[in-house]
């Protein structure tokens, strides 16, 4: 009986945190839109959601939605979609999301995240034809180790080619042409949208590769990665990886319940028809009747070019997965889904004491 008053105490307590944490934040927020600096962020892409930012329309002040990508606990990049005040000059508000400070800092952690640019960087941006100079100032040099300047560099090579305006990447480092980073990191040359969270340590030349999507920790949060493939780079090779489920050291979750197999995996006029044995049913069973993995599943179908949506069938029969649930998706990750499902879940475990 001590026991679950003092679990229930340790839950309330928890709650009282997150309210307090609320608070602040709403506060914080308060006096960025007084200074006129309220920065939330735009839509990711891989090829399916690339897209030309377009005001949306509201009775305020209008806004924009960019694509943010933040570091996850275990190294992941995760794309995240953000909401910002519609200005000239997106991409390069989408950059300074990504830097680290006090309030940027609050914003990733509340979605579980950590901002991939070392404190007081700044830009200089300029983007034409169809590359993107970017001039970053001395503190970029600042990084702790490799890792941490890799995950910045393709942070930045990520969130810029997801706007359909850049197709690569340039980098300088204060006013000048510079081939390696503090701890060795190259960044000469040009840097074109790639391999997100490659989960090889060496890549063979020639090899190819296929982007997974996977569920992650957190709730409703998906994680995008890229995997070496010895047959073809098509949709039967995709899927057929992405029932084999995540590395076996990844800590990410799989699309495709245990035991259900892959019969088929064809295209026909653009839409990708994916045929499954009878235990794919069993994703229903998921606490959000398979939302989240459906989603990840039509990510990696739209992967390829020419697929425009994508329909389910178990042993040859349509599988009716639910309203809107094979839509093709803008982005990969929204910020306010991630943080509902936060609150939600820590409710619940809040009001669950047996």
């Amino acid at each position: 009986m001590r026991q679950g008053l003092n679990k229930k105490r340790l839950y309330l307590i928890a709650l009282i945190l997150i309210l307090i944490t609320l608070l602040l934040l709403t506060s914080m927020g308060r006096v960025n839109k007084e200074d006129g600096e309220n920065v939330r962020v735009l839509p990711e892409a891989s090829d399916p959601s690339r897209i030309t930012p377009e005001p949306s329309q509201t009775v305020s002040a209008p806004t924009m939605n960019t694509v943010v990508y933040y570091q996850d606990d275990n190294g992941y990049l995760v794309p995240v979609m953000r909401t910002i005040k519609a200005e000239e000059g997106i991409a390069k508000a989408t950059l300074k999301m990504m830097v680290k400070s006090v309030y940027n800092d609050m914003e990733a952690a509340r979605l579980g995240l950590r901002c991939v640019i070392p404190e007081n960087t700044a830009f200089d941006l300029d983007i034409s034809g169809g590359i993107a100079y970017v001039d970053m100032s001395r503190e970029a040099l600042s990084c702790r180790d490799a890792e941490s300047e890799e995950k910045m560099i393709a942070g930045i090579v990520q969130a810029l080619t997801d706007f359909e305006t850049v197709d690569s990447v340039r980098f300088r480092i204060a006013g000048r042409d510079q081939e390696k980073l503090t701890h060795g990191t190259d960044i000469s040359g040009e840097f074109k949208k790639g391999m997100i969270n490659l989960e090889s340590a060496k890549l063979e030349t020639g090899a190819k590769t296929v982007t997974l999507y996977f569920t992650g920790d957190s709730p409703q949060m998906i994680v995008p990665v890229t995997r070496v493939v010895y047959g073809e780079k098509d949709l039967q090779t995709a899927v057929v990886e992405l029932v084999k489920g995540p590395a076996a050291v990844s800590p990410l979750n799989g699309v495709v319940p245990p035991g259900c197999g892959l019969i088929s995996a064809k295209v026909t006029d653009g839409v990708a028809k994916i045929d499954f044995t009878k235990d794919f049913i069993k994703i229903a069973e998921e606490t959000d009747g398979g939302r989240l993995a459906l989603r990840a599943l039509v990510l990696t179908c739209l992967e390829f070019p020419g697929i425009d949506s994508v329909e389910i069938l178990v042993e040859g029969e349509k599988y009716d997965t639910g309203e809107g649930t094979l839509s093709k998706p803008t982005f990969v990750n929204s910020a306010d889904d991630i943080y509902d499902a936060f609150i939600y879940s820590s409710s619940e475990l809040l009001f669950d004491f047996e």
